[in-house]
């Protein structure tokens, strides 16, 4: 959000921001996006693919004359989440700039943390779209990669603490995608990863700051910068439909050495050498 800020802030574009937070609670998103509506704003920019899937439904519903134009951000999947069928074509006021992860470079970093890592656990909610495309593309290395997959949901924070225990002893590592309700509980993850051992590797790089032990991810201040300069164009006037939805391309290591140490395991000296941001 703040780097949405900044980009406007320094175009010198005067917004006026009424903000709302869902907490990942998808029943709260469709109230805030039916609420967004109803305060008949210039543009709606909707973070995270369950907001985003909210405010699109709110948008759908309402009354013409209360449509407005619908910008998302932080969106893993566009297309497996409903919110456009074709990238370079989005439907009638919508637009947005996705998070799509590179994931194939990414679980080759997981896998040459550490030698020892052969079987991957996957915590998730099976109930986020974006979870589950990133889910289904890591299964879909394994045979590639030589690596195997168990798995372990949560549909709502509460459980994501006994999802993550869930793994102790059946995975060598755990791998968090951009998943809203898993990412809201991550302190909870990660003291199941400390308490035994097992190394929590996470798809954002604000998760590693966190305690994740690292990712291959982008920086979200960039995400929202890059979210805003889309926003100047809707708000001057440019049709959202005539935008096609952007991504970011600037991926980045970030490590935690002193939570990865804590989890049982020395980064290795060339990841290192290799990382944007190394957290002791």
């Amino acid at each position: 959000m703040k780097g949405f800020q900044d980009y406007l802030k320094e175009k010198g574009v005067e917004v006026k921001y009424n903000v709302h937070n869902a907490q990942a609670n998808m029943g709260t998103a469709t109230q805030i996006g039916q609420q967004m509506i109803g305060e008949k704003p210039d543009l709606l920019l909707a973070i995270a693919t369950p907001s985003a899937q909210a405010t699109a439904q709110a948008v759908s519903k309402a009354p013409e004359d209360l449509k407005r134009p619908f910008l998302f951000s932080a969106v893993t999947d566009p297309v497996a989440a409903g919110l456009v069928k074709d990238l370079q074509h989005p439907p009638k006021g919508i637009t947005g700039v996705s998070d799509l992860l590179p994931i194939e470079k990414h679980i080759k970093m997981v896998l040459s943390y550490d030698e020892n890592i052969k079987t991957l656990g996957l915590l998730y909610n099976s109930g986020e779209a974006n979870s589950k495309s990133t889910i289904a593309a890591v299964k879909a290395l394994s045979e590639k990669l030589g690596f195997k997959t168990v798995e372990a949901t949560a549909s709502k924070t509460a459980d994501v603490y006994q999802a993550a225990k869930s793994l102790v002893g059946r995975a060598d590592a755990v791998f968090i995608p951009t998943d809203n309700t898993i990412i809201s509980a991550l302190e909870s993850v990660l003291k199941v990863g400390v308490q035994n051992k097992l190394p929590i590797f996470a798809a954002d790089v604000d998760s590693v700051k966190r305690g994740a032990v690292a990712a291959m991810g982008f920086d979200y201040y960039k995400h929202g910068y890059q979210t805003g300069a889309v926003a100047e164009r809707i708000l001057n006037g440019e049709k959202p439909e005539n935008i096609p939805v952007s991504f970011q391309k600037d991926l980045q290591l970030y490590i935690n050495a002193g939570f990865s140490e804590k989890m049982g395991l020395t980064p290795p000296e060339e990841l290192l050498k290799k990382a944007a941001k190394v957290y002791k």
